[in-house]
C-alpha cells in the first residue's frame, strides 16, 4: 500500500487533484473495483415446484450451485475491494473534513458525500476551465499539442455534465487560430463534411506544415534579392574608405616633403638634389646617412 503516500491529502483546496490521484493510484493496483462496478446480485435458492420430479430438482440446484459459488466469489471480491477504497479514502482526507462526513457502507457512497462537501468549488473550477478555453490562442510550439490541449481541457468538463460536443470544440479550436488559417477555417466552414478531433489534428498539422514551407521560401526569396551595383565608376565599399584615406594622407604627406625643400613636384625627399645640397652644408658626417644611389646621382648633376 505505498501507492498510498502518493495521494496529497484533501484539504479543501484540492479536491479535484485528490480524486484524480485518488482514483488512479487505486486503478493501478486493481484495487478500484468497487469503485467501477456495481454490486453483484445475490441469487435467489432454487424453490422445487409442484408436480417437479426430484431429478429435475436436483439437477436444478446443481446448476444453482455453480451460480451462487460465482457470486460468492464476485462479492468477496468487491467486498474486499470496497473495504480498501474506503480506507484510503478516509487516510487521505484530513481531520477537519473527514469528521464533517458520516461513515457509509459502500465507497461510491462515502465519495459522493465528500463530493457534495466542494460543489462550490467543483463549480469555480467549471467555470475556469470554460474561461480558458474560450482564451486560449495558439502561439507557436506545435498545432497538434495545442489542440491535443485543448481537448484534454474540454474532457474535464464530462465528470461535472457540462461535456462539449466535438463540432463545438472545433469551432473553439478554429478562433484560436492565428491570421495565418483564415483561408483553411473559411475552407472548412464551406464545405458540408463535419471533422472529429483525430481529423482536425491531422489537417491542422498538414496545413501548418504547408505555411511553414511557404515561409521558407520567403525567407529564401528576400535572403538572395540583394541589391547589385551595376555603376562601374562607384567606388569600392568596405576597406576601400581605409584605403583611400590612408593614401590621402600619404598624398599629403609626400606633397609635405616636396614643398619642404624645392617646393617642385614629381620626386620625393630623397630623390631632391636640394635637400642633399643643405646636407653637405651641416658636414661630411651627414654623408655617411644618405643612400649611395642618391649621393652618386648628386654627383653627377655636379660634375
Amino acid at each position: 500500500m505505498a501507492f498510498i503516500s502518493h495521494i496529497p491529502p484533501l484539504e479543501g483546496g484540492n479536491y479535484r487533484v485528490w480524486r484524480e490521484k485518488y482514483e488512479l493510484e487505486l486503478a493501478l493496483p486493481e484495487n478500484d473495483l468497487a469503485l467501477t462496478s456495481p454490486c453483484p446480485t445475490e441469487p435467489e435458492d432454487p424453490v422445487r415446484a409442484e408436480n417437479e420430479t426430484d431429478a429435475d430438482f436436483n439437477a436444478r440446484k446443481r446448476d444453482h450451485a455453480e451460480v451462487r459459488m460465482k457470486y460468492n466469489f464476485d462479492r468477496k471480491k468487491r467486498d474486499i475491494s470496497n473495504r480498501k477504497c474506503l480506507m484510503v479514502a478516509k487516510s487521505t482526507i484530513s481531520d477537519a473534513i473527514r469528521g464533517s462526513i458520516l461513515d457509509c457502507d459502500t465507497a461510491t457512497e462515502y465519495l459522493k458525500k465528500v463530493e457534495s462537501q466542494f460543489t462550490g468549488s467543483s463549480k469555480a473550477y467549471a467555470s475556469t476551465l470554460i474561461k480558458k478555453l474560450f482564451n486560449e490562442k495558439y502561439s507557436g510550439g506545435g498545432i497538434r499539442e495545442h489542440i491535443l490541449k485543448m481537448s484534454n481541457t474540454a474532457s474535464k468538463l464530462k465528470p461535472m455534465d457540462l461535456g462539449l460536443k466535438d463540432e463545438f470544440l472545433i469551432h473553439l479550436v478554429f478562433a484560436s487560430l492565428p491570421k495565418e488559417y483564415e483561408t483553411f477555417v473559411v475552407n472548412y466552414n464551406m464545405q458540408p463534411d463535419k471533422w472529429d478531433i483525430e481529423k482536425l489534428i491531422a489537417m491542422c498539422v498538414q496545413e501548418e506544415e504547408r505555411l511553414k514551407s511557404l515561409q521558407g521560401d520567403s525567407a529564401n526569396l528576400v535572403k538572395d534579392n540583394k541589391k547589385k551595383n551595376f555603376n562601374k565608376n562607384a567606388k569600392p565599399q568596405g576597406k576601400a574608405p581605409q584605403n583611400d584615406h590612408h593614401q590621402k594622407n600619404n598624398n599629403a604627406q609626400v606633397e609635405k616633403d616636396q614643398r619642404k625643400w624645392c617646393k617642385k613636384h614629381g620626386h620625393y625627399q630623397r630623390d631632391c638634389l636640394d635637400f642633399l645640397k643643405s646636407l653637405l652644408k651641416r658636414g661630411d658626417d651627414f654623408i655617411t646617412f644618405i643612400d649611395e644611389s642618391l649621393y652618386l646621382s648628386y654627383a653627377k648633376s655636379t660634375w
